[in-house]
């Protein structure tokens, strides 16, 4: 068999594109190199690249899992209470709170399909929206709409109050807020403001921990009785053992020679020193992306984008379960330094990798607090 003739082969596909590096084909994800418009596209693919070369009419959407719910923004809501993304919204907004359906494509994102007919319940809860009334006990309204009336209330809330919220941090408590109202969308709103309080006060403490233990290392005087405390007089770290300290000098050795090759391979190492052309810089950049990318991929997650912060550290932004995070990691191994959600000061403990499924198991036990909004 010639593999020559394999590897180029050709051949056409009609993919929906959501924008980004990749499109998703029913058995494989594909490379992109020239972006275009998100839709409906004729693909010209050639090995893992596929090429966009025409818009297209929809195909093979009558075998995916059809999937049910009401309209909230650009959200389908369904049972459960569980909001998710629709994809390729019509030019024609529907109304809101409407009875809609959607298709699953290979990838889990869902495809809108259209709008079903509703009856005097979508009705019902349109008014006691445009109204700022709560739904109460209201006969005939079902779950899904319940739950995207209360959603839409908690909306509403937010831009009163300013405090940003994620459907997935609101899930277990949207059904009382569409029976209760504003009132209760507020008192969701403040207590998930004030999570984010404990948590960042709780950051800046292991910030001032590990400054303290940095300290701690270097003094000349270590191995003394000195304690290094906070501006409250806490105790935030005191000297170490000469074996531990020795572990931990070497642990921070090794990793800021994996950071120093990482790096150096980026910038004099491969271009011996000179400037790097801008061709060199985008394959430099891709190839972390790349990392990021396949990383990700594995988890179920997909790469939005990222971008530089200094100190070797990048910031991630990717969706994964229908929701969008931002998280901030070592470009050198792709170790967690911020993972945008509260994990109670367990950040580096996980990689870009084995994130998602930590917040699989938050959103799946109503427990996520979101702390860096993309």
């Amino acid at each position: 068999m010639d593999y020559r003739k394999l590897l180029g082969k050709v051949e056409s596909a009609v993919l929906p594109y959501f924008g980004g590096g990749t499109v998703d084909a029913p058995s494989r994800r594909l490379r992109v190199p020239q972006p275009v418009a998100p839709g409906w596209w004729r693909f010209e693919v050639k090995g893992r690249e596929a090429t966009a070369r025409e818009p297209a009419s929809p195909e093979g959407l009558e075998a995916l899992p059809r999937v049910r719910g009401h309209l909230w923004g650009t959200r389908l809501v369904r049972d459960g209470a569980v909001a998710e993304p629709l994809a390729l919204m019509p030019d024609e907004e529907p109304p809101r709170l409407s009875p809609v359906t959607a298709r699953r494509w290979h990838d889990g994102t869902l495809l809108f399909e259209g709008v079903e007919f509703e009856g005097d319940a979508e009705e019902t809860a349109r008014r006691a929206l445009e109204e700022d009334r709560p739904l109460g006990d209201a006969r005939g309204v079902g779950a899904s709409l319940r739950a995207a009336f209360g959603f839409a209330v908690l909306e509403a809330a937010s831009r009163g109050t300013g405090i940003p919220f994620a459907p997935v941090e609101a899930r277990a408590r949207v059904l009382d807020v569409a029976q209760e109202g504003r009132a209760e969308a507020e008192r969701c709103l403040r207590a998930l403001a004030e999570e984010r309080v404990r948590f960042l006060r709780m950051q800046v403490e292991r910030e001032a921990r590990r400054e303290a233990e940095a300290r701690a290392w270097t003094d000349r005087d270590h191995g003394t009785e000195a304690v290094w405390r906070d501006a409250e007089g806490r105790e935030v770290a005191r000297p170490l053992p000469g074996r531990e300290r020795a572990q931990r000098e070497s642990l921070h050795r090794e990793e800021a020679r994996v950071w120093d090759a990482h790096a150096s391979s980026r910038t004099s190492g491969a271009w011996n020193g000179r400037e790097p052309t801008r061709q060199e810089r985008w394959r430099a950049e891709s190839d972390v992306g790349a990392r990021m990318e396949r990383a990700l991929e594995k988890a179920g997650a997909r790469l939005l984008g990222h971008r530089r912060l200094g100190d070797g550290l990048l910031e991630v932004i990717y969706t994964f379960m229908g929701e969008r995070f931002v998280t901030v990691v070592e470009a050198a191994t792709l170790r967690v330094r911020d993972a945008g959600v509260c994990l109670a000061g367990a950040d580096a403990r996980v990689t870009l990798e084995s994130l998602p499924s930590v917040l699989r198991e938050a959103i799946d036990t109503d427990a996520l607090v979101i702390t860096r909004h993309a």
